[in-house]
């Protein structure tokens, strides 16, 4: 199966030098591109793509609103963000809108790829840089008392979940971990449960509230 992404960017040039890109990758389908968020929003509604591919800053509507708009109307919809910018509030906003994941434009294009597709099935995909900066903004948070696990994280989940902290995909903990893919699945989707989080992203912020990292 493929995943059948949109491409969101006020840019004509970068939307179709992205298209050209992405269709030449067998996991990829590009059903359409749009200028600005309320073609966005129009366009999913029609085209109904697994992944809209999302730059923030555009006329119109930003990528922002889009995102809580299609969260709000399509659910079904997974928002992964492709912007230049790495600021808090664009990080943040973009999060709480209901993005699934956040990546920079230079970003290599086989990493692009695997964030497609693990956002297609629900995962968060972080850069580095921006998992950083949800790990620190929640040491900055007011301290408080967590409350244990009530089945702690074995040896192997500890692992699994430090290297979600990095912003990793299944591939690359399977790479660095010399496991199965989908065996780190099935680890990440045991933390998650131990944690009594939804993704992945909140697997991380939990760990790092708990001192697990």
């Amino acid at each position: 199966m493929t995943v059948r992404v949109l491409i969101v960017d006020d840019q004509a040039l970068f939307r179709e030098a992205l298209a050209t890109l992405l269709e030449v990758q067998p996991e990829i389908d590009v059903v359409g591109e749009a200028a600005n968020g309320e073609e966005a929003v129009r366009l999913c509604a029609e085209l109904r793509p697994d992944v809209a591919l999302m730059d923030l800053r555009m006329p119109v509507l930003d990528g922002i609103a889009a995102t809580a708009r299609l969260r709000a109307e399509q659910p079904g919809v997974r928002v992964l963000a492709l912007t230049t910018f790495d600021d808090d509030e664009d990080v943040f906003a973009a999060l709480r809108a209901g993005a699934v994941g956040y990546l920079l434009k230079d970003v290599s294009s086989t990493r692009l790829v695997e964030a497609l597709v693990a956002a297609e099935r629900g995962e968060s995909v972080l850069q580095p840089s921006v998992a950083a900066k949800l790990v620190a903004r929640v040491a900055r948070l007011p301290a408080e008392t967590p409350q244990p696990l009530v089945t702690p994280l074995s040896e192997r989940e500890l692992e699994v979940v430090r290297l979600l902290a990095d912003g990793r995909s299944n591939r690359e903990i399977a790479k660095t971990l010399f496991l199965a893919e989908g065996t780190v699945k099935n680890l990440v989707t045991s933390v998650l449960s131990k944690l009594q989080v939804r993704d992945r992203t909140q697997a991380a912020l939990r760990a790092k509230e708990l001192g697990l990292f």
